[in-house]
């Protein structure tokens, strides 16, 4: 295991308030995030440092022997840590950010070099999205899912229209007279024999959207399993196949006319997206820019 000095940050933040809430709240971060930290600083010291109590965390003779050894030096690296800010970043804090990739590319990519902070930009699952927010590790997250932590709130600001979609050379007009007669179970039929394009990540989109459509869970696996919606997007145009992805992804390719909207589904599929955010934190200013521009480009779709 090796070792983390926030570990020592948060250990003195709990010996001083004297509870885990009461750490979590001066470090801003979540109490589960504390808790991380104190048993992975008493796994790696091999060492209990408090005795948990109802009320109040009693350090042991190992934890006020600790807190006498780290005290003085944390408060060094702090001063440090301030002249250091004030010298080149204090008008420059870091942001990070987990989204999925095409979320980053469709509204974000292009506003990059104007932001008067520095960003980091995370891609991943949204349930580790949402732990590491809950651990300090993220700032802001742009999610369909919502988590059940305490210390996170999440509000929504859209939502993204899950379509069925083809490339623009793929002979589709035996499916819309399906559709147009109304005859599903044909369509679905049809489709199972079709090729089709998905990513490891997205295939909750096909999922979801034939189970409501069709009454299950589609029985066939995708011909192409590619990196990312983009991906897809960029395979079909021009070209063959079908797949299920957002609308707003493809809208400039479909009004191009290099795909093919085909169905938005009996029973639409639509996915509301959330800012996740940690009830407190010190970078409010900076994350309500980044909301505004994802309001922003929301509205224009």
């Amino acid at each position: 295991m090796q070792l983390n000095l926030e570990w020592f940050r948060t250990f003195r933040a709990i010996y001083e308030t004297g509870t885990l809430s009461a750490a979590a709240q001066e470090l801003y971060i979540s109490q589960p995030g504390v808790s991380l930290h104190l048993n992975s600083l008493e796994t790696y010291t091999g060492s209990k440092l408090f005795d948990r109590s109802a009320r109040r965390m009693v350090p042991t003779e190992k934890g006020k022997m600790l807190y006498n050894f780290v005290v003085e030096p944390l408060r060094k690296l702090e001063i440090a840590e301030q002249h250091f800010h004030k010298r080149s970043q204090s008008e420059r804090p870091t942001i990070s950010v987990g989204m999925c990739f095409e979320t980053f590319q469709y509204t974000l990519e292009e506003h990059i070099a104007s932001l008067p902070f520095n960003l980091i930009i995370k891609f991943g699952e949204y349930p580790q999205m949402q732990h590491d927010l809950d651990t300090g590790l993220l700032d802001l997250i742009i999610t369909p899912q919502k988590g059940n932590q305490k210390n996170l709130q999440y509000v929504p600001f859209s939502k993204e229209r899950i379509i069925l979609v083809a490339g623009n050379h793929t002979d589709t007009a035996a499916v819309k007279t399906l559709l147009e007669d109304g005859r599903l179970a044909e369509v679905a039929e049809f489709l199972r024999h079709q090729l089709w394009y998905s990513t490891a990540a997205d295939m909750e989109y096909l999922k979801n959207f034939w189970l409501k459509n069709f009454g299950e869970h589609p029985d066939f696996r995708p011909n192409y399993i590619v990196p990312n919606i983009c991906s897809i997007i960029r395979c079909l145009s021009g070209g063959t196949g079908f797949s299920i992805i957002p609308e707003f992804l493809c809208r400039e390719e479909m009004e191009a006319g290099h795909m093919k909207w085909i169905w938005s589904g009996a029973v639409p599929v639509e996915n509301t997206l959330y800012f996740g955010t940690r009830k407190k934190t010190i970078y409010g200013q900076e994350i309500g820019t980044l909301q505004e521009l994802f309001r922003e480009k929301w509205e224009k779709t």
